[in-house]
């Protein structure tokens, strides 16, 4: 059985707790034979930041390039709100995926029947619903020159952040929503502003023109990114991958992830170029760092325990295994067993640990 290289990387808030839910899911992997793993650590973020004076030390980076994937936990809080701009923790995320060349981030909603009712939005609106998000990581507005903050003659600041885009990033991106719609319901949408954004409007043609060249198989249908907001409001289930650049991303997949009923439920991937057989990859859950629940281990470890399960299925190919943690997940959640943010008033609550637990549980009886 091969080994495969983890470097975990809790970071701030309740990234530490829920990381501490992955290993012992992968102890557990270990110990029953199921998969082999090789665990590194280090820091990311605040916690970086405090430590170094970085949001990530240049052995972290190394650390990076060498692993198979990247588990990453969550960064930031109010602690670091006064530290300089590009020394916030955020700026260590960024710094891995750009310099990793992490370009498609994969952010998959699903709403568990279980918790169709912890929605927001109707139980018809949402049970069933099962979009991917396929958001461009590395290009855009995030990491567009110039970006800057100038004092004009007049006294008044000004401040720019750049939009580019080039053909070669829009196609690369497109082409793995296109591949992934052929293993799901064979339908992309592809979400920019054409009408107002020059940036959109080559986006439009890109994709367009990649489509009718290799992906006429797949249906594509094309949206304004504002209407896909209003959209995915109205009726989310009439999306099965949608894809789109890194701004807009940022924002429809946070959307997205609230009609599941808890952002402490969703995973996501980010995911490099193939090369060799192998890509760079890093897995996170959805969530932020949460300070408000730090420390006190109730915070609903599922979403980055679903990212090992993402790592499994992307990086190792261990499609079994990953269905096994899908299944696993709502084994628990039809168990009625919940952590704060997902139960219904009134309804008992479990804590990380007990929930970590139950999952590894669960997971047990369904590979048995």
């Amino acid at each position: 059985m091969a080994t495969h290289k983890l470097l975990l990387l809790p970071g701030d808030g309740i990234g530490p707790e829920v990381m501490a839910e992955v290993k012992k899911l992968i102890a557990w992997l270990g110990k029953t034979g199921a998969a082999s793993f090789e665990i590194e650590e280090d820091l990311v973020g605040g916690c970086a930041f405090d430590a170094g004076g970085a949001p990530i030390s240049e052995d972290a980076m190394k650390k990076a390039f060498a692993a198979d994937a990247i588990i990453l936990g969550a960064v930031g809080g109010p602690k670091w709100a006064g530290v300089a701009y590009d020394k916030r923790p955020e700026m260590g995320l960024l710094r891995l995926r750009k310099d990793l060349d992490l370009f498609a981030n994969l952010r998959p909603a699903i709403c568990y029947p279980a918790l169709a009712d912890s929605s927001s939005l109707k139980r018809e609106i949402v049970e069933g619903l099962d979009i991917l998000i396929v958001r461009e990581l590395t290009g855009g507005t995030y990491f567009g020159e110039p970006k800057e903050v100038v004092t004009l003659a007049n006294g008044q600041k000004r401040a720019v952040d750049t939009q580019v885009y080039t053909t070669s990033e829009i196609e690369r991106i497109a082409a793995v929503a296109f591949d992934l719609a052929r293993v799901r319901k064979n339908l992309v949408h592809s979400a920019e502003k054409h009408n107002v954004m020059i940036s959109g409007l080559l986006w439009k043609e890109v994709v367009t023109n990649l489509h009718k060249e290799k992906f006429s198989d797949v249906k594509l249908e094309h949206i304004l990114a504002d209407n896909c907001a209003m959209q995915l409001v109205r009726n989310p289930k009439q999306f099965d991958v949608l894809v789109t650049d890194n701004l807009f991303g940022d924002i429809l997949s946070d959307a997205a992830s609230m009609l599941t009923g808890s952002l402490g439920m969703l995973p996501s991937a980010s995911l490099g170029a193939e090369i060799n057989g192998k890509r760079a990859a890093m897995y996170e859950p959805v969530h932020g760092s949460a300070p408000d629940i730090a420390g006190k281990g109730v915070a609903n470890p599922i979403a980055v325990i679903g990212s090992l399960g993402m790592a499994l299925r992307y990086s190792f190919g261990r499609t079994d295994l990953a269905d096994g943690i899908e299944r696993a997940i709502s084994r628990v959640l039809n168990d009625g067993l919940r952590t704060g943010d997902i139960a219904s008033a009134g309804q008992k609550t479990i804590g990380t640990a007990e929930m970590g637990d139950a999952v590894i549980a669960a997971l047990g009886k369904e590979l048995a």
